[in-house]
């Protein structure tokens, strides 16, 4: 079941800290539950996605991102995403997760999240983003204007752009084997 709650309890949390710039960091704090733990007595793979949106959301109320999607009638698309898994996220232990937009190609904006017990980083995802406006893709030229991106947009990291040239030399639709 989705986390509703808790995604209500950061989003007052976040309504009560200050806006953030477009390249800012999010931080946020989090318990791995006994029901977001899988049969290895883990943090269940998908659930780290969703465990994201707990950071994610907050991210983008602070942010003006919100706002500008109800303002635009925009919806938000994700459209790829990668998880590194190093530290096993365990029950009943407090967790740290940072979340930033990290740059844009010319279709997608990019979202970091890292998730951390002390200093020690347990899992990093990544996913590629873009504003919708009914079937049609927002230009990221729009979605940078909406979101009044004045500075320069900062480079994608070069693990980033290896992973983006990697999902647009992948096939689609998917061969079926």
């Amino acid at each position: 079941m989705y986390p509703l709650g808790r995604l209500v309890w950061q989003m007052i949390i976040a309504s009560r800290q200050s806006d953030l710039g477009n390249w800012d960091e999010h931080t946020s704090h989090h318990y791995c539950m006994p029901w977001d733990v899988d049969m290895f007595g883990e943090m269940n793979n998908g659930r780290v996605l969703t465990f994201t949106d707990l950071g994610r959301f907050p991210l983008a109320l602070r942010g003006g991102l919100i706002k500008v999607i109800w303002r635009n009638k925009w919806q938000l698309a994700m459209a790829g995403a990668t998880v590194r898994w190093q530290r096993r996220i365990l029950p009943f232990r407090r967790y740290t997760m940072k979340s930033a937009a990290i740059g844009c190609d010319d279709r997608f904006f990019y979202l970091h999240h890292t998730i951390w017990r002390h200093d020690v980083c347990h899992a990093s995802v990544l996913y590629r983003a873009c504003a919708r406006r009914g079937r049609e893709r927002v230009p990221m030229a729009e979605f940078l204007a909406a979101m009044n991106v004045a500075e320069e947009v900062p480079p994608l990291p070069q693990w980033v752009e290896n992973w983006r040239r990697c999902e647009d030399d992948r096939s689609w639709p998917p061969a079926v084997n």
